[in-house]
């Protein structure tokens, strides 16, 4: 049986580097100080010629360099020290070789035997000075008595244990060895040397009573599988001993960089080896810069001393930290990351176990920081746990700088308990609930939140998911209707394959609808299919039509009189039928069609919430629209148009084919800040201004700039256009100039600076000193502003425009454009919005969601094959084609795309093209049949 708990953590001292014996003390307290509870002391006996201490010449003697005489004193004295500063010694037992001259030898010349391995090269897995003498195997009992006569010894003078650097002897050897020594010392501790050993070495010596296992992690790439293997295997010899030897990094370089590299892995070694085994051993002069296995000789005390003295890396903080924080477990560490992951993250058990799971990350590369998802880390737990919510980033990762190994406390996340329903009631209540299910009703927009949006006379074809227990038959119906109509329209779905059904409906009318999806369990169709199917196979199927003809019969009681009638004229004649022309009989259309009408529709389930469907005229869908200046038709740059100079451009409008004769801005155009010609800041009297700058003493929004004409001689064109086919289209620009009559009414709708100046529109870098932006959320403009501009849009309509191209309507609120669009629709129904939103395509898809009928798009600037065929492509699929309708501009007062700039007449033909047969909707900047 092992012995006590063994301590945390050990200090490997060389006796030799150590120094006299009178200098012990002070070396104990600089390991306590540390954070050492244990030293393990290579052996201090009498060595031979060469000087390695793993060659002991005498064990009854202590080294000369340590002042000689005998060994056991010493070691009382050693072990008392050691004890007074809080730390327990244990010894290194070379059990196996001896010095050639040994004074065991000479006394038991049997024991002696060849080394097989003397002629051959270095072996990194032996130990360096592992030559000399040998002993057998196994070993004889006099030799086994031998040892144990020394163990005694060394126990009875304060020894705590030993660290059996020969442990592939195996348990024949050690197992009694272990148990005499225990006799003498019950809690004595025994380490088993087991770096590099195999699978089977390691079986040898389970159940032998060792308190712990040497692990082979120096030799660990932070990567490859086998340590976690390595640690499953020695778990059932001992809990694990780790050390941070790094046997890879044989000096510390001269130039910085690799410098800071060796340094990096040094601290990575150290760290990983302290959190992750139940103990850990430091080698004498790892805190001080001597990263590689220190030589057995006399000359490692010179070195030692100078290490001390002029550290290369001064880790000694390391240190402290690591014994601070290491968490002791009896558990082996289990390797949860996979090879080549970008961390090497390992799970231990916590300290005590009850406080959880401990996690120990170490970043493989020396040179770059390495990251990992709180999610991957969480997903390889194998049980549910939370990581602290200090260690991630904002992105929700673990960030690991090159080298660094990390431990973080797992808190176990308790399972979410629901409240525990009781009684009778419970149940009654979830066996009213809906028994059919229907799901994936399409089309449907963000789950009902809006409406879908078809043209009048545009199919809409309905599918839906519905399904429910068993082989029950389902009777599936879609429901429409307009939503001023409190009757349902019923259309049978059909079912195609994997419980979808499908069936269309045609709007007729402008405006709002609403449709979801029924069903029901349909008895009679399930009797129908089940005695088919019987009489097919020659099943008895007398019983069937006793259930059949009770159906019938319970029918009657639903229909009128000349329908039951008919039901009971076939319940006369159904006892004499034949099986076949009795099945034929049930299966009548008529009388399907009766069971229908009489059907009780049990489990009924109509879909909720209804959804919403918005039916706009065909011109929402489907137009072509030219975009002229009214200022700009007369003819001659010395002369401002008017209405009447577009009247007279009218046929020539129509002649092209367009339907929709759409202007920019026609209100009153402010005075101060006008821009000049080229949007210069100093304007001739002559320079008309931006029709954009809206406002001046002659009106604002719901006025006419007094040299287009009059209110009557607009609605004279109104006349006109209707004459010639075509229909007006107004511009809604939502800004003023600081002009407007709206500053002097409503300041309050405004945003004003800390100065008391009013805020111009900016699209930085741009500035737009002529035009100032309204604020819809300012103090006092809920409702009024929002009203106001609502009546804007309604003064216009009554004029009859019902077409808007409303100007940047991204930039402001989407509330207000879902509440605004509504309030005209509810009075002018067939009011068609036009959203000229250049920017992201989710903004511009939430706009057409809020009620815009269509939008500018990105087509403008698709010029190549394979992208424009994937915009299309994203236009036309579910759910964006249910509520998304683009309209292909191909140019417009501000922007000229290079193809057109660069293509001449081809290209304006082949942009054309593309505008009219991609979508429904297309318009021009006039100038562009001219090629301009």
């Amino acid at each position: 049986m092992p012995g006590a708990a063994p301590p945390n953590a050990f200090y490997y001292l060389h006796p030799l580097a150590a120094g006299p014996l009178d200098r012990w003390p002070g070396e104990f307290a600089r390991i306590a100080a540390l954070g050492f509870d244990a030293v393990v002391l290579a052996p201090p006996f009498a060595t031979g010629r060469d000087g390695s201490l793993f060659r002991t010449a005498d064990h009854r003697l202590l080294h000369a360099a340590l002042g000689g005489g005998e060994a056991v004193p010493a070691l009382t004295r050693m072990a008392a020290e050691a004890r007074a500063h809080g730390l327990s010694l244990l010894l290194d037992l070379a059990t196996d070789r001896l010095d050639e001259d040994a004074a065991i030898l000479r006394d038991h010349p049997e024991w002696r035997l060849s080394d097989p391995f003397a002629s051959l090269p270095p072996d990194p897995r032996r130990m360096v000075g592992q030559s000399g003498a040998l002993l057998p195997h196994p070993a004889p009992d006099a030799l086994r008595d031998w040892w144990s006569e020394r163990l005694t010894e060394w126990l009875q003078a304060g020894i705590a244990g030993f660290r059996c650097l020969d442990a592939a002897a195996g348990a024949e050897f050690w197992g009694p060895l272990m148990l005499e020594a225990r006799r003498t010392r019950p809690d004595a501790i025994f380490i088993a040397s087991t770096q590099g050993s195999s699978a089977a070495q390691a079986a040898a010596l389970e159940g032998c009573g060792f308190d712990l296992a040497a692990s082979s992690l120096p030799w660990w790439d932070y990567e490859s599988p086998w340590l976690d293997e390595e640690a499953t295997r020695l778990a059932r010899v001992a809990p694990l001993l780790t050390m941070p030897e790094a046997p890879f990094a044989r000096r510390l370089a001269a130039d910085f960089t690799s410098r800071v590299l060796v340094e990096r892995a040094a601290q990575r070694a150290l760290r990983f080896a302290a959190l992750t085994g139940r103990s850990w051993l430091l080698p004498m002069g790892y805190e001080f810069g001597a990263l590689q296995r220190m030589g057995h000789g006399p000359r490692e005390a010179e070195a030692f001393a100078a290490l001390s003295a002029a550290p290369r890396l001064d880790l000694q903080a390391i240190v402290r930290e690591a014994n601070a924080e290491r968490a002791a477990s009896t558990q082996p560490p289990r390797l949860l990351s996979g090879p080549r992951a970008p961390v090497a993250l390992f799970q231990c058990a916590g300290s005590p176990p009850a406080a959880g799971q401990l996690l120990v990350l170490a970043n493989p590369s020396l040179s770059h920081p390495a990251m990992v998802s709180a999610g991957q880390v969480i997903g390889l737990l194998p049980r549910p746990g939370a990581l602290p919510a200090d260690s991630l980033n904002d992105a929700g990762c673990l960030l690991l700088d090159p080298g660094e190994v990390r431990a973080l406390p797992v808190v176990e996340a308790q399972p979410i308990r629901l409240a525990l329903r009781t009684g009778q009631r419970t149940a009654e209540a979830f066996a009213a609930s809906p028994r059919i299910a229907v799901e994936k009703i399409s089309p449907i927009v963000d789950a009902g939140r809006f409406p879908v949006k078809r043209t009048v006379g545009q199919v809409v074809n309905v599918t839906a998911d519905v399904f429910t227990d068993g082989a029950t038959k389902l009777a599936v119906r879609l429901l429409w209707r307009p939503l001023d109509e409190p009757a349902w329209r019923e259309v049978p779905m059909r079912h195609t394959l994997n419980d979808i059904y499908t069936a269309s409906f045609v709007p007729e009318r402008v405006g709002r609808h609403v449709y979801t999806v029924s069903a029901w369990v349909d008895v009679y169709a399930a009797f129908l299919d089940e005695i088919t199917k019987k009489q097919a196979a020659g099943v008895d199927i007398s019983l069937e039509r006793r259930e059949g003809a009770a159906l019938l019969e319970a029918a009657c009681a639903h229909l009128p009189e000349a329908e039951a009638a008919e039901i009971a004229a076939l319940l006369k004649v159904l006892p004499d039928a034949e099986p076949a022309a009795a099945v034929g009989l049930f299966s009548t259309k008529r009388i399907v069609a009766l069971m229908t009408q009489a059907d009780r529709r049990p489990f009924k389930l109509v879909q909720e919430p209804l959804l919403k469907l918005d039916v706009e005229r065909r011109a929402a869908g489907f137009s072509s629209w030219y975009e002229i200046f009214p200022r700009s038709q007369s003819g001659s740059v010395h002369r401002h148009g008017t209405f009447d100079d577009v009247i007279a451009r009218l046929p020539a409008v129509r002649e092209m084919g367009f339907d929709v004769l759409y202007f920019p801005p026609i209100h009153p155009i402010g005075q101060k800040n006008r821009k000049g010609r080229n949007n210069t800041l100093t304007p001739g009297p002559e320079d008309p201004g931006s029709p954009y700058a809206i406002g001046s003493a002659d009106g604002g929004h719901d006025a006419i700039h007094p040299e287009l004409g009059t209110l009557a001689d607009f609605r004279k064109l109104v006349a006109a256009a209707a004459q010639q086919g075509l229909e007006l289209a107004l511009d809604f620009a939502i800004q003023c100039s600081p002009d407007h009559p709206w500053l002097k009414e409503h300041p309050e709708w405004f945003a004003w600076r800390p100065d008391g100046t009013i805020r111009y529109a900016e699209n930085p870098p741009k500035k737009y000193e002529d035009i100032v932006n309204v604020d819809f959320y300012a103090p006092g403009a809920v409702p009024d502003l929002w009203v106001k501009l609502r009546d804007v849009v309604l003064f216009w309509a009554k004029e009859g425009v019902k077409l808007f191209r409303v100007d940047n309507p991204h930039t402001k609120p989407l509330p207000f454009w879902e509440w605004m669009i509504h309030e005209v629709r509810a009075r002018y129904p067939d009011a068609v919005f036009l959203a000229e939103a250049f920017t992201r395509p989710k903004v511009m898809y939430r706009l057409a969601k809020v009620g815009f009928s269509q939008s500018y798009t990105y087509f403008t600037w698709r010029d190549e094959a394979w992208e424009l065929a994937e915009y299309i492509a994203e236009l036309n699929k579910a759910p964006v084609a249910d509520f998304f309708r683009p309209h292909f501009f191909v140019n417009t007062p501000d922007i000229n795309p290079v193809f057109l700039q660069v293509s001449g007449r081809p290209g304006h033909l082949i942009r054309a093209a593309l505008a009219t047969t991609l979508s429904g909707l297309w318009g021009v900047y006039n100038g562009f049949e001219l090629c301009e």
